[in-house]
């Protein structure tokens, strides 16, 4: 893992500029990005490591950008401010999913050397076989169950959309799809056909998430030749019984 940081803050204050320059004093490189929603999201694949700078008001939007790359990306969000500005982000994202915060005035070592702690810890988690498998479905409850289920042996992540998939999916290499065949907007079949049709994800092994066992609804699933259909209805150990015997049948 290299020493890289996204830095979300406006670029023209001293503070932040004073932040950029004690971390690459560091050893880190820092990518300074506004804060607007499009240039965050435009970070997917660029580094796990994520400062904000707050300033009040602070932004919804951008905190809900970042809330979804924590369960997306699993990006480490580190936030820097005073207990006002961190009380109104931890309304958007909950303390428990925040990596650390620091208040100002800050101590650029100190966030360095938290930051240098997940490096290492990366690292020495390289060799980890640990098969990666993302989730897409447009139910939060789902995502996060299944996510749950999961966790213990997988590496998860998680998409709400199908659009949110294809864009994780373009910077991000993953070992299972497990793809909800209903979704608004664009349908499970349509992510289905756009991941076939690319190059760098037609291999992708792909299982449908259906809520619907009758035969016709069935028959349209399997129709579309997944690896498998899953029943959203099946319990927590047949589910992980299931995609066992699938990584266990390709080893």
């Amino acid at each position: 893992m290299e020493k890289k940081a996204i830095l979300i803050g406006d670029s023209k204050k001293f503070m932040v500029k004073a932040v950029v320059k004690g971390l690459e004093a560091e050893g880190y490189e820092v990518i300074g990005v506004n804060p607007e929603v499009s240039m965050i999201r435009a970070t997917t694949g660029r580094s796990p490591l994520y400062i904000m700078y707050l300033e009040e008001p602070v932004p919804v939007d951008i905190m809900e950008a970042l809330g979804e790359l924590i369960d997306t990306d699993h990006i480490k969000l580190f936030l820097i401010g005073n207990n006002d500005e961190f009380n109104a982000a931890f309304e958007v994202i909950p303390e428990a999913k925040i990596t650390r915060k620091f208040e100002r005035p800050l101590n650029v070592k100190m966030l360095a050397s938290a930051m240098n702690d997940i490096v290492v810890y990366s690292l020495m988690n390289q060799g980890s076989n640990k098969k990666k498998i993302l989730v897409v479905d447009d139910d939060g409850v789902m995502l996060r169950t299944i996510k749950e289920w999961l966790s213990t042996k997988y590496d998860v992540y998680i998409a709400n959309s199908g659009m949110n998939a294809i864009t994780f999916l373009a910077n991000n290499r993953v070992d299972l799809i497990l793809l909800d065949y209903m979704m608004p907007v664009v349908s499970g079949p349509q992510v289905f056909a756009m991941l076939r049709n690319d190059p760098t994800t037609k291999s992708i092994p792909v299982m449908f998430l259906t809520a619907k066992s009758d035969k016709l609804s069935v028959l349209k699933v399997a129709a579309l030749k997944p690896e498998k259909y899953l029943l959203k209805s099946m319990p927590p150990e047949e589910l992980i019984a299931q995609i066992d015997a699938f990584f266990e049948g390709r080893s």
